[in-house]
């Protein structure tokens, strides 16, 4: 685990994000905040390109909780049999259908403990919808921000948890909408797991990072 980086340098990181980025986007596809958090939901163990293939017949004729139940668990297998864990996340996606209709009058709630009521929804879920949809500054923390936090020292921590509150702590408030599409997409692309690209990286030298591929 990195030390944690100082104030200054990760407010140029970010500045050097945001030169390249300004406006960084989720990857999955969805048109309102039930399919957002269905196709979040779906993306565990799986690729967004993955989720995105296999919801786009289904978000065309299941975009609300009533129309999802209507469709039915088979239904929605049917669709999303390309993507890991189908048949549990089938039955979770009717399940949560099932209580946004009864409980939520078909509308999905925006505090984090309710979405983390949902079958399917974890705080990682819950944190991506709040900051994609209702544009609250939550951190969604995955498996690329809590490598890049520990590798870089913008957000060290022993448990996701621990990342998210160092993301809150530490990274200054305006650029706190966007910091984890930022860490996401540098994850996903630049710092990766096995072989980090660190001659494209736009932050290679204030990363601390002593495996540097340079």
């Amino acid at each position: 685990m990195a030390k944690q980086l100082d104030y200054h340098t990760i407010r140029e990181i970010f500045d050097r994000f945001q030169a390249s980025e300004p406006e960084p986007k989720g990857e999955l596809n969805h048109t309102n905040a039930y399919t957002l958090v269905v196709a979040v939901a779906l993306s565990a163990q799986a690729t967004d390109a993955g989720v995105n293939k296999a919801t786009e017949k289904l978000f065309q004729i299941a975009d609300t909780p009533a129309r999802m139940l209507a469709l039915g668990e088979e239904g929605v297998i049917e669709h999303i049999k390309t993507i890991g864990l189908f048949r549990n996340k089938a039955r979770n996606v009717i399940k949560m259908a099932r209580i946004l209709v009864d409980d939520y009058g078909g509308e999905v709630p925006n505090s984090r403990a309710a979405l983390e009521s949902l079958p399917g929804v974890g705080r990682k879920t819950a944190n991506v919808v709040l900051n994609m949809w209702w544009r609250y500054p939550a951190q969604a923390v995955d498996t690329h921000i809590f490598r890049i936090g520990n590798r870089t020292g913008i957000c060290p921590g022993k448990d996701v948890v621990a990342v998210e509150r160092a993301i809150e702590d530490n990274i200054p408030v305006d650029f706190q909408q966007h910091a984890h599409h930022w860490l996401i997409l540098h994850g996903r692309y630049i710092c990766v797991a096995r072989k980090p690209k660190c001659k494209a990286c736009l932050i290679n030298d204030l990363c601390p990072f002593e495996e540097k591929t340079v």
